[in-house]
């Protein structure tokens, strides 16, 4: 396979997650017995400049459309991240004062409103039709479509060009790496800045995050693949930071090349990187054995509670958590329904699994003896919410990076 941001073929699988389905996909009750395409999750790392990505790539059209599930206020651990994202930026790029941040991917609008009240104008891009709705109906201008030269060229008839483009979670989702940087360049102004975070590979290896690999995830993101490949395009990943959202994630800082001077950050990062071995296919081998024990452990640890006549539920759906319940094999024999906030899955099934999805108040009435926390990145806020709101007082199952029992 030919890897998306070098172009080299030197590539190497060391992951196999199966055949799962699109993770953001709920269905319907008269859906369930549709036959479901299932597609390969395997990962590969190039060995000539360090990138990890998929070795299947699903259309984009079958992953954001109508149907997508996805909103990005239902945390508030995630609108925190938001709000100080863009606090920092205006504080630390105030020569960009009430210019246009553009955001990529912008959901429902949560970061862009963070920008709004600071004073910028904003403009969001989304290729969800429901999502972009929600949007403009919050009050958050978004045009839907992929993020390419096409896009930016309409923006640019009614536009000034862009002081900040932002993307969160989303660069890993990036089909065309190529034609992305050649539509960011265009639309950026020349001491313009592209902020994007995304989970930091160093973490998922670390941490044995596997369930955070599914079809919108093309690639898993560290510093030295990044660095080598903004560089060929003539622009610096001039800063770094490392933030605790979403299991840990990067905040890079790109601009077009000689704009901004190279914080130290970097090589500080990429030490770190070399010394967790992260390149290494042998150490990515160990931890590809470290994924298949933790699902045995996970497995386990649920067929002795259900032996027991314990009841086990879920909480929270995120794509990690489909990711996950696909891998392990988990229905609802073991869980028998997940509870969310997001309005999208409630009264829905998980793909593949078909766990009934419904909402947190069901956990007040039943009382189950146990939550697998599949949005286990925000375990503490939904702990104490739990506690708190729903009045429960059963256990919790932490399942990464091993299955644990709080």
């Amino acid at each position: 396979m030919k890897c998306g941001m070098c172009g080299s073929i030197n590539t190497e699988l060391f992951l196999d997650l199966g055949h799962i389905p699109i993770v953001d996909n709920f269905l319907t009750k008269d859906m369930l017995n549709e036959t479901k395409t299932l597609y390969p999750l395997n990962v590969h790392i190039c060995k000539d400049c360090g990138l990890s990505q998929l070795s299947y790539i699903v259309p984009a059209n079958k992953l954001f459309n109508e149907n997508y599930a996805y909103e990005s206020s239902t945390t508030k651990g995630r609108r925190d991240n938001h709000n100080q994202l863009a606090e920092y930026v205006c504080k630390k790029f105030d020569n960009h004062k009430g210019g246009l941040v553009v955001d990529i991917g912008s959901n429902v609008g949560v970061l862009l409103e963070c920008f709004k009240n600071l004073g910028m104008k904003t403009l969001g891009i989304d290729a969800s039709a429901n999502i972009v709705k929600k949007a403009n109906e919050r009050g958050i201008t978004t045009i839907l479509g992929f993020f390419n030269s096409e896009i930016t060229n309409k923006i640019l008839e009614t536009r000034e060009k862009a002081s900040i483009v932002t993307a969160t979670n989303l660069f890993a989702h990036i089909q065309d790496y190529e034609s992305f940087v050649q539509a960011l360049k265009n639309l950026l102004l020349d001491d313009g800045i592209f902020v994007f975070q995304v989970p930091h590979f160093l973490q998922l290896i670390k941490n044995l995050e596997y369930d955070t690999i599914y079809h919108e995830h093309i690639t898993y993101l560290a510093l030295k693949p990044l660095i080598k490949f903004f560089a060929k395009h003539e622009m610096d990943l001039f800063d770094v930071i490392e933030t605790d959202i979403d299991g840990g994630c990067i905040r890079c800082f790109v601009c077009k090349k000689g704009k901004y001077n190279i914080s130290t950050n970097i090589q500080q990062l990429l030490k770190k990187e070399n010394d967790e071995q992260i390149y290494d296919l042998q150490q990515l081998q160990k931890f590809a054995r470290k994924v298949k024990q933790q699902k045995q452990d996970l497995l386990s640890l649920l067929i002795e509670l259900k032996k027991s006549n314990k009841k086990v539920i879920g909480v929270g759906a995120p794509a990690k958590g489909i990711t996950l319940l696909n891998y392990c094999k988990i229905d609802s024999d073991l869980v028998e329904y997940i509870t969310e906030k997001a309005p999208l899955k409630i009264g829905k099934y998980t793909p593949g699994t078909h766990i009934p999805v419904v909402g947190d108040e069901k956990i007040t009435d039943d009382k189950p003896d146990y939550a697998l926390l599949l949005s286990w990145n925000f375990s503490e806020e939904i702990m104490k919410n739990l506690r708190k709101n729903q009045n429960y007082q059963g256990k919790f199952i932490i399942p990464i990076p091993h299955p644990q029992i709080v």
